[in-house]
């Protein structure tokens, strides 16, 4: 299973390095240390963290000052197989994206719950909001 650093994990859920700290310090979210000492996060952990934090910053108060990119790196959160198709989701930030894509194109990926992606967006209808 793969792990991440604070300083990964604070990337992957859109907040800074000491706000990741302090969470982990608080015990919101497991650690351990790898051989060198370092503080790292379990994929899963983290992604069933993101999903969390994601859910309660949603707030009617809180809209963005700006308008969203197109690529959103995340963790991914869940992985539903079908026979041909499946469905993803990534936790990026505050933002939970869904995909429909091929089960092939999962296993290529080696997709699955804890790993590091990014969904990228092409879209002709965008809609931006401001606070």
């Amino acid at each position: 299973m793969q792990s991440y650093t604070i300083g990964q994990a604070a990337r992957l859920l859109g907040v800074s390095p000491d706000t990741a700290r302090r969470w982990a310090d608080a015990g919101r979210v497991a650690t351990h240390r790898d051989d060198s000492g370092r503080r790292l996060i379990d994929g899963r952990d983290l992604a069933a963290f993101a999903v969390e934090v994601g859910q309660g910053s949603h707030g009617e108060d809180q809209a963005p000052y700006t308008s969203a990119r197109n690529a959103f790196p995340g963790i991914v959160t869940a992985v539903t197989l079908g026979d041909v198709a499946a469905q993803v989701e990534i936790q990026a930030g505050p933002h939970r994206l869904v995909s429909l894509l091929t089960r092939e194109a999962v296993e290529e990926l080696g997709l699955e719950v804890g790993v590091r992606a990014t969904a990228r967006v092409k879209s002709t209808s965008v809609h931006i909001d401001r606070g």
